[in-house]
């Protein structure tokens, strides 16, 4: 059984490492590059656990609802990839919205805490996946000055501008 208070504390932490945050970054991007969105619910999923980083894989749990279950279609193109998902059913406490005096705990003033089913979708993914496709992403959006030609003023006139000039001399000559 999940807790909404440890989903909180784990994002919390995600957001006071640097680490953390860049490699979560860079799972996301694999899941992106992959084209695991256009599958359906996969856009929906909330990060409950991770990243939780090991020698040789980068392990994320993400949860959705019960009845939005992620298409097992976007989980086998992930295996494809040397990827690890695994699907499991469970529950997760979440407040209760206060909107009666009934739906407060006795003796507090919180609201009282229901189990609300979920999906657990736990991704291991191979951190040498990771690695090549950051590359990818680096070579495709970044250009290296050295390697690009330089243009040079003294390149040589073009033939459509040749016969410009051949076309405005006799002109010129009138």
């Amino acid at each position: 059984m999940q807790d909404t208070l440890d989903l909180i504390k784990n994002v919390e932490n995600i957001y006071n490492s640097d680490n953390a945050f860049q490699v979560l970054k860079d799972f996301e991007r694999v899941l992106d590059e992959l084209d695991l969105y256009v599958y359906e619910n996969w856009k929906d999923g909330e990060l409950l656990s991770g990243p939780n980083i090991t020698r040789h894989w980068i392990a994320c749990s993400f949860i959705w609802d019960r009845d939005q279950m992620p298409d097992p279609m976007g989980g086998k193109r992930l295996t494809d990839y040397d990827c690890k998902v695994s699907y499991k059913k469970d529950d997760i406490i979440v407040p209760r919205k206060i909107k009666q005096p009934s739906d407060m705990r006795s003796g507090t003033k919180k609201g009282k805490l229901d189990r609300r089913p979920i999906w657990v979708v736990e991704i291991q993914m191979p951190k040498k996946l990771i690695a090549d496709i950051y590359t990818g992403y680096i070579e495709s959006n970044f250009i290296d000055p050295t390697e690009t030609p330089a243009v040079t003023p003294d390149a040589g006139a073009q033939p459509a501008e040749d016969a410009a000039a051949a076309t405005e001399a006799p002109e010129a000559a009138v």
